[in-house]
């Protein structure tokens, strides 16, 4: 087996930049680079390898670490979740400042990778500056505070330790429906120790981004809700943009007549002027919206989680006889409010919807009170 010799600093910087994800034909490298603020924690390992291999891989300085990674989930968003940055920071208040951006990005969905400094495993010299000390366990550091808002957490001791988490890390990035935050902690000395590593981990990887279709059955009860509905409501959410679905879900719904309420991830699904756009819906929703949500029978949710904005803390679809379908990659979110879940990729799904309604529409009935 052929190895090199790398600290483990050098390796990820190495393993990082050759991820790649491809979607409908098109790859694309994975990660754009990295943000960071260095200090004690995160220069003779992170920093030395970033210094040298700059010339192949991005950083990019910034002065807070909170905003940094708000910044890196603003770019995975506009990038539909198939771009990234990973960030990195010292150990103790440089590493708790990315703990809002992180539970930010896990909550939306939203694929970044966090590197913190972290204490010395060998522990021979604690407690070091900005350590967190416990009486109960030399085994806390500020960092285990990522656990509940991290998809994905480890805390690398021994530099060998990568080469399990670095793909495991990978596959939750890139996964539509468990991404969000991933945490990877790195003790200090660590970083900078060297090892033999298996060359095969840092050749080219591609992940390829799949669009999953919906249980036919089930597909086949969706469409024929949608046809028995009388007053039919989409609610489009982030989803819809990250499956780069906006086409589909403006042809379905000129096909249907069927409106559109917005929630904030899902903003521009449809043209702000469109006729079936009704804008974002719930608590701080439009009244055309809101009362089109009250009266509905039936639901329409893609790409969406549903939350106490979206559905007015559950008081918005006041029709008792209303129903729901869910569109959504993740399971998780497409069994909620006892929806009829379709747990699939939005685009692929609107298509296959639009085929199987046929020739329904709303009645002008319907129709006019929308436009109103």
């Amino acid at each position: 087996m052929k190895t090199r010799k790398l600290t483990m600093g050098q390796a990820i910087v190495q393993f990082l930049q050759q991820q790649y994800v491809e979607r409908d034909g098109n790859e694309i490298q994975f990660f754009a680079g990295m943000f960071g603020i260095f200090g004690h924690g995160n220069v003779a390992g992170i920093g030395q390898a970033l210094h040298q291999y700059s010339d192949t891989f991005r950083f990019y300085q910034t002065r807070n670490e909170q905003s940094m990674v708000h910044t890196a989930a603003a770019f995975t968003k506009m990038n539909n979740r198939l771009r990234a940055f990973a960030c990195t920071t010292s150990i103790g208040p440089g590493a708790t400042n990315m703990i809002t951006g992180a539970a930010g990005a896990t909550i939306n969905r939203l694929p970044v990778l966090l590197l913190p400094g972290d204490i010395f495993s060998t522990r021979l010299v604690a407690p070091v500056l900005q350590q967190l000390e416990s009486p109960s366990s030399q085994d806390y550091s500020v960092n285990d505070c990522f656990k509940p808002i991290s998809r994905y957490w480890d805390r690398i001791n021994r530099p060998e330790q990568i080469i399990t988490a670095l793909p495991e890390a990978m596959r939750v990035l890139t996964s539509q429906a468990e991404t969000g935050a991933v945490t990877l902690a790195l003790p200090q000395d660590v970083q900078a120790e060297a090892y033999d590593y298996p060359s095969e981990l840092f050749e080219k990887r591609v992940y390829t981004i799949s669009r999953p279709r919906a249980d036919e059955g089930l597909l086949n009860r969706a469409t024929a809700w949608i046809r028995e509905s009388s007053c039919p409501l989409i609610i489009a959410g982030g989803g819809v943009i990250y499956s780069e679905a906006t086409t589909q879900l403006a042809q379905f719904v000129e096909q249907t007549g069927i409106p559109v309420g917005e929630t904030f991830a899902g903003k521009g699904s449809l043209p702000y002027n469109h006729p079936q756009n009704l804008g974002a819906i719930g608590a701080t929703g439009t009244p055309g919206a809101n009362i089109t949500a009250r009266e509905a029978d039936l639901v329409i949710a893609i790409g969406t989680r549903l939350s106490d904005f979206t559905t007015a803390s559950k008081t918005a679809f006041q029709n008792p006889n209303v129903r729901f379908i869910n569109i959504n990659v993740a399971e998780f979110d497409a069994y909620k409010h006892a929806a009829l879940p379709l747990v699939a990729d939005a685009r692929v799904t609107l298509a296959e919807l639009a085929t199987a309604v046929g020739d329904y529409r709303v009645d002008a009935a319907y129709a006019a009170q929308i436009e109103k």
